[in-house]
């Protein structure tokens, strides 16, 4: 068995009954959709035509989302069908990250992420998905893709069909029969200022069942210049906005300076053989040790399921970087105990272990989230190979600006203050050059470039410019490079901890504001 969808839009009259049918059949809950129908107007009145669009799981061969997924919620079954098991689910949410088809929501009701599930219930006792039996055009077509005496195979056979974003490498199972472009690529028909249930602003995305209202997607997306200025949106569900909120960058910064703070502690005793004092040396572990309890909390806050976190080492799915990471973290955490009690007992063999295996693991946990981001194929702007020397040079500055200010505390000597504030000067300067790079480069894809775009020049501008580059590195970089008094040296240090948290806050906001459907 390998099931898939057609969707034939040459029948499809827009009446919303699979959406109907879908939300009585699976019980959705109100403000989310597994299936829905999508309006897009071409031309000029009275030469205007609208199409309509059927959207939800496409159901890939590679299912990015199951990838992700750090407690085996999503699972591909044997017969090509995607499904989830909203019991395991613990509301990470990076599955929404992982979807480049916007397919997947937050359930209101039971904070777990939901989505199309081929009506898994219905097909075991021999029964089509409520939305088929439902289509009164039956433009709907389900079945076994690899059963050449199927109506699905056939039409699949013998009629040109499109797929969304095959350059995604999913390998998507939803066809579609004179699929329009525009009604397809999100950026062919941008988002005007408002729409039919544009909206909506509750009980979606990051913000479901909490209260809030959620952030929109950028409104100033172009359109694409094939699409021509006469396309555009008139009907869609609401936008979910940032799946991910503020807790993402507070944890990434968090995990900045407790991998950072031990990173440069091993390069100031080991690299460039400094006497530091102990004084210093337990400022520096007990910071480390705190930092990375904040970014656990952090992490914990995230989830939408918090309850379920123990699930993430207790039935892990080793795939994904949600769990690899987790056990990045807890090495490291572990050989920071070590360290603290080889160092209390004065034990040398067991400080010297731990202090090189948690330098190890501290770089590990510094650089992995790249490879985190990197896996939500959703995303175009996290797919930068540039992302992971960003996440090594955020991590040196936020060790390094955190280290200035243990050394002023614990009254560090004027050699080792010198020697931190210029490798200071040379990571302000690395991470201004990666950013520029990054936001100014050549990108992989329209998203990514759209992504780039919202930082450089749209609704983040000001957060990047003011608070990132300016106020979080140009300025610290000046002060550290012209400046030897203490006090504006510390300055320096709290702006560019700051800077990181401005740099992350962006880079995780940019691509969530591009529209995926």
């Amino acid at each position: 068995m390998n099931y898939g969808f057609v969707i034939d839009a040459r029948k499809c009259i827009g009446c919303h009954a699979c959406t109907v049918a879908c939300k009585s059949e699976n019980q959705v809950p109100l403000g989310v959709n597994r299936t829905w129908v999508k309006y897009v107007e071409k031309g000029t009145f009275p030469d205007t035509r609208r199409y309509f669009t059927v959207l939800r799981c496409n159901h890939c061969a590679e299912p990015p989302c199951v990838d992700i997924c750090p407690v085996e919620a999503l699972q591909k079954r044997p017969d090509g069908i995607v499904d989830f098991d909203s019991r395991r689910c613990i509301g990470c949410k990076a599955c929404a990250q992982a979807c480049p088809y916007n397919a997947l929501y937050i359930d209101p009701d039971t904070h777990t992420s939901a989505k199309c599930n081929y009506c898994a219930h219905r097909k075991e006792v021999g029964l089509q998905p409520a939305c088929v039996t439902i289509c009164p055009q039956q433009a709907i077509v389900s079945g076994d893709l690899d059963d050449p005496s199927s109506k699905i195979a056939a039409l699949v056979a013998s009629e040109r069909t499109v797929v969304r974003k095959p350059e995604k490498g999913t390998s998507p199972k939803l066809y579609y029969i004179n699929g329009d472009g525009a009604s397809l690529d999100p950026l062919q028909a941008p988002l005007q200022d408002a729409y039919h249930w544009s909206a909506q602003t509750r009980g979606v995305g990051h913000f479901a069942g909490k209260g809030k209202s959620a952030p929109g997607i950028e409104k100033r997306t172009h359109a694409a210049p094939s699409a021509g200025p006469k396309v555009r949106r008139v009907y869609d569900i609401a936008s979910k906005g940032a799946v991910w909120g503020w807790e993402v960058p507070a944890y990434v910064t968090a995990k900045a300076v407790s991998s950072g703070v031990f990173l440069v502690f091993f390069a100031l005793l080991m690299i460039f053989r400094q006497d530091l004092s102990a004084s210093l040396q337990w400022a520096s572990w007990a910071v480390s040790l705190v930092f990375l309890a904040l970014t656990g909390g952090f992490l914990v806050k995230d989830l939408d399921r918090p309850d379920r976190f123990s699930s993430v080492m207790l039935r892990p799915q080793f795939g994904s970087w949600l769990v690899r990471g987790g056990l990045t973290i807890t090495g490291y955490g572990a050989l920071l105990a070590l360290w603290g009690v080889g160092k209390f007992l004065q034990v040398p063999l067991l400080e010297a272990v731990s202090l090189w295996g948690g330098a190890l693991f501290a770089l590990v946990t510094a650089i992995y989230t790249a490879f985190l981001f990197g896996a939500a194929k959703g995303r175009d702007f996290w797919q930068s190979p540039m992302l992971l020397v960003h996440m090594l040079l955020n991590s040196l500055l936020a060790g390094g600006s955190a280290m200035l200010l243990i050394g002023f505390g614990t009254g560090a000597s004027v050699e080792l203050s010198d020697l931190l504030t210029h490798m200071l000067v040379v990571g302000f300067g690395l991470h201004i050059a990666v950013m520029l790079i990054e936001l100014f480069g050549k990108h992989p894809s329209v998203q990514a470039e759209r992504a780039a775009e919202i930082i450089r020049e749209g609704s983040l501008k000001n957060q990047f410019w003011v608070g990132s580059f300016f106020a979080g590195n140009l300025v610290p970089m000046v002060l550290a490079l012209v400046s030897s008094d203490p006090f504006l040296l510390a300055f320096a240090a709290l702006l560019g901890l700051c800077g990181v948290f401005y740099t992350e806050k962006v880079w995780v906001q940019a691509p969530q504001r591009i529209p995926l459907s």
